[in-house]
């Protein structure tokens, strides 16, 4: 049988038509969209480009300054090259953020639906048990369990997920919530759909406006998240490179070495604010189709 989905008031015509030019007319989303664009196309194409790989040692070209010996962003206290070392930990801090991205938006919708099309007893104690995780802070949850778990790229994911999904449950849930009632719902039920049918197959995709928005602002959240425990130790172990031990390794140079700081500062800064900007931009244009616009 197929979905009741394609029955509901215009939605996905207004996401491929309204939505969409609603977004592109949105001119921070287009700068974050080029932004991410530009860096991703930088850390997956920038190293076959480069003469040196990220972990190549050359003690006689320690803290070239940028430009200088072929190095375009210089070269750290070993003599690596900083550009190879940059666009490789942005391919591990991008992998990292899609991967949490992926993980906390799955779990966070799963039990954002049941909670709320269930309500009662089920929507109190799962509500519950997102409140418990929000209790704790984040940054101290992230750093407890890192203490605890060998770190690595994917471990890091995980724990960065565990504290990362509880936000997409409260939205899907308070978006379910108000759709639970609608007449597609009702004829639904009289078709005599299961439960699991209707969650997923018929809420959830009317849902996806706030999803979206949610798992792109969840992607900046996971690369901010990762850089600051790999920066104070916790996270991507040298000499495995990551943008936040490289600014890690770079703090005793501030001042005869800046370029270690400032480089991955900023590729940190474009990932956050890129995916800021784009999240904005979605969040607008599935507004508008609130709004009947």
């Amino acid at each position: 049988m197929s979905s009741l989905t394609a029955n509901t008031p215009a939605r996905r015509p207004f996401i491929k038509s309204r939505a969409l030019r609603r977004f592109l007319s949105h001119k921070l989303a287009l700068i974050g969209l080029i932004m991410v664009l530009t860096l991703t196309a930088a850390c997956f194409i920038g190293p076959f480009l480069l003469p040196y790989d990220e972990l190549h040692i050359d003690l006689m070209a320690r803290f070239a300054p940028p430009g200088t010996g072929g190095h375009i962003f210089g070269t750290d206290p070993l003599g690596r090259d900083i550009a190879a070392r940059l666009f490789h930990a942005g391919q591990i801090s991008m992998a990292v953020g899609f991967a949490v991205m992926i993980i906390a938006t799955t779990i966070g919708s799963v039990v954002g639906v049941v909670s709320g099309y269930y309500g009662g007893k089920v929507a109190a104690v799962l509500m519950r048990i997102v409140d418990a995780f929000l209790s704790f802070p984040s940054v101290f949850l992230l750093l407890a369990l890192a203490a605890f778990i060998q770190p690595g790229p994917v471990m890091i994911a995980l724990i960065i997920s565990a504290t990362s999904w509880m936000e997409v449950a409260r939205i899907v849930e308070a978006e379910v919530k108000s759709l639970r009632n609608q007449d597609f719902v009702q004829a639904a039920h009289m078709l005599g759909l299961s439960n699991r049918w209707i969650m997923f197959r018929e809420l959830l995709p009317n849902a996806i406006g706030p999803i979206i928005v949610a798992a792109t602002l969840t992607v900046a959240r996971a690369i901010l998240l990762e850089a600051y425990i790999s920066f104070l130790g916790y996270g991507i172990q040298p000499p495995l490179p990551s943008w936040g031990n490289m600014l890690n390794g770079a703090q005793q140079y501030l001042q005869s070495a800046p370029w270690l700081a400032i480089i991955p500062g900023l590729a940190i800064t474009i990932a956050v604010t890129g995916f800021n900007f784009i999240g904005d931009g979605l969040r607008d244009a599935f507004d508008s189709r609130a709004q009947g616009e």
